[in-house]
């Protein structure tokens, strides 16, 4: 997944930055009308220009109110705070939101050029969308995860990357390690014990220490750069800190995780009004589902044909694979031909290494193919940080729009030790050799890290600030079945039957997100929808149902983006014909940024901006 290791105090948008690309930088004009040539133009550039201005003091005032998810994106005006999450904070925000919201409404749309036509329908959305969550969802006053984050990602985003002398970071970091415990406070202040979920608790005790470990690994081993004075105030941060968090995780153990008492599900209200900003896509939530439901069926019978060959004299293989076989059949044939794959894994202690070497490899098959032109950018792959652990197994961290030349990184989390033998080899089974190269396609190359890179650099910065999470997961997703179009790993069937049983897992997501929050899933069916309909193991099975608990109209995005990823490749290929060019396509395509698919659909056909 495409997930940044620093949730904002509102979790609003995927990216963030800092300024507004002009009119200057627009290369479209407004379809033609009645008006003059000359007039249409100055026109245009009028609207553009009052665009510009009213986007910037947008982006400049959310960030300056978001200081942490800031920092991540490259303006570090902020780097000393964090995020005020108490009532006159709240109020602040949303007065703010409000404000702006009636600028924006104000302005004429159809004077814009196209570029900007996308733009304000992705500003409207996110500013609809940020007074909704603070009004309507709440999440400050039920999820735990909004308050770790913001603390765990003050630090971290200081001091993943050098942005700046460690001197300056250490002076930023001092600081805010000195408001944190406020922020706790905030926490215990904000949290209503009767709504927070059991789940939302528990998840953020076990990652509360990792703030901790963010202080002792990254930020007291460099002390030594920062002397006199600054040096004193440093190692008080430090005490203070570990103190309150020391202090936190009491709260949490002894009065948060007992008194939970909240239902984890939003419902359906809730649930789609959510989906509809999350997305910002023309499908429904019936829409997702349905479509879902027939692409599962259409997957599993190409899992069957594939089986099929892959078995053929085999011992392992089924009695009967006849042609038109019954669900049982198909089911078993398709096992035993995963049991060939899950055979080949790593060591619990090679995973890492395993992606990196994948990753290397997936990049030269990209530039040998002429699939789409590849970073220039360095990707390193790590080991989650403690304070990220727990949700998923893997994300794609990429520098903000504003920090050019930085790391992407390609965070893999680590097996925990408490792990029995059993859960290890469920989980080394579901992560596999291949899943692993099938994993880092869809992180690294050419999924996320190369569409964020081509994404970070299209001229509108607010385009990159407010990346649709569709367009990202979908475009990750698509990558893995272009990769196994094009023969990846020799046309190895084993390869491609991997590939299919990764988009099951994001088909199953689509259909578990919305049929747990909405229509009251229980755990019992969800793992089966996992383990028997979509082939995941029960390590994977049981860690997503945690993440479905813990989030919501997230798991759908892999499923929805690739589906509108899909309709659109094929609507140019069909209008292309022999002259269709993959490269050029995915280069146009990406040199959008990361608008949602109903906007890359229009600016790709050039198709009015609705």
């Amino acid at each position: 997944m495409r997930l940044r290791p620093v949730p904002t105090a509102i979790p609003l948008s995927i990216a963030l930055a800092l300024l507004i690309s002009t009119a200057a930088c627009q290369k479209h004009e407004t379809p033609a009308s009645t008006a003059t040539p000359a007039a249409t133009q100055a026109s245009t550039a009028a609207a553009d220009a009052k665009f510009a201005d009213v986007s910037k003091r947008w982006l400049d005032g959310w960030l300056e109110q978001q200081p942490v998810s800031a920092t991540q994106t490259g303006k570090h005006d902020f780097d000393d705070r964090i995020d005020d999450l108490s009532a006159a904070g709240r109020q602040k925000f949303t007065d703010f939101s409000k404000q702006m919201l009636a600028e924006v409404d104000a302005l004429d749309a159809a004077k814009l050029s196209r570029e900007n036509q996308v733009d304000l329908a992705i500003l409207r959305n996110q500013i609809r969308y940020d007074i909704w969550q603070m009004d309507t969802l709440q999440s400050w006053a039920w999820d735990p995860q909004v308050y770790n984050g913001i603390a765990g990602g003050a630090l971290y985003t200081l001091m993943a990357r050098d942005f700046a002398p460690m001197p300056q970071r250490l002076k930023a970091a001092t600081a805010r390690m000195e408001k944190i415990p406020a922020l706790f406070a905030q926490m215990r202040e904000n949290l209503d014990l009767a709504r927070v979920p059991k789940i939302h608790a528990e998840t953020v005790a076990k990652q509360n220490a990792g703030i901790t470990s963010i202080v002792d690994d990254m930020i007291a081993p460099h002390a030594g750069e920062l002397s006199g004075a600054d040096r004193v105030r440093l190692d008080a941060a430090m005490a203070s800190l570990k103190k309150a968090v020391a202090e936190n995780q009491a709260w949490l153990d002894k009065t948060l995780v007992p008194g939970a008492k909240g239902d984890f599900r939003i419902g359906q209200k809730l649930y789609d009004e959510k989906l509809a900003f999350a997305l910002n896509s023309p499908l429904s939530r019936q829409d997702i589902r349905t479509r879902a439901e027939a692409a599962i069926k259409q997957t599993r019978t190409e899992m069957y044909d594939i089986a099929r060959k892959v078995l053929a004299g085999k011992p392992s293989a089924p009695a009967e694979m006849p042609d038109t076989p019954s669900d049982e059949q198909q089911q078993k044939a398709i096992e035993a031909a995963l049991e060939l794959a899950y055979a080949d894994r790593p060591a619990r202690d090679k995973v890492v290494e395993l992606a990196k070497q994948a990753t290397a490899e997936a990049t030269a098959f990209v530039r040998e193919k002429q699939l789409v032109s590849a970073p220039d950018a360095p990707v390193q792959i790590i080991l989650m940080p403690e304070f990220q652990r727990g949700v998923s197994v893997a994300y794609c961290d990429s520098p903000g729009p504003l920090d050019k030349g930085l790391d992407t990184f390609y965070a893999v989390s680590p097996i925990p030790d408490d792990w029995s033998k059993e859960q290890v080899d469920s989980f080394l089974r579901e992560y596999n050799t291949r899943s692993i190269h099938e994993l880092s396609i869809h992180e690294a190359m050419p999924g996320h890290y190369l569409q964020l890179w081509h994404s970070n650099k299209y001229p509108s910065t607010l385009r990159a600030v407010l990346g649709s999470g569709s367009f990202i997961e979908g475009w990750a997703m698509y990558g893995e079945k272009v990769m196994a179009d094009a023969g990846y790993m020799n046309n190895d069937p084993l390869m491609q039957l991997i590939q299919r049983k990764w988009a099951l897992r994001a088909m199953a997501n689509a259909i578990l997100d919305q049929a747990i929050h909405v229509d009251g899933m229980s755990r019992d069916d969800a793992m089966k929808l996992m383990t028997v309909t979509t082939f995941q193991q029960e390590r994977e099975a049981a860690g997503k149902w945690v993440r479905a608990s813990l989030t919501s109209a997230q798991l759908p995005t892999y499923f929805v983006g690739y589906s509108e990823h899909m309709d659109l490749r094929n609507e140019v290929q069909k209008r292309e014909g022999d002259k269709f060019n993959i490269k050029a396509y995915h280069d146009k395509l990406l040199s959008f940024g990361s608008p949602p698919g109903r906007f890359a659909r229009e600016l790709m056909l050039d198709e009015p901006i609705k």
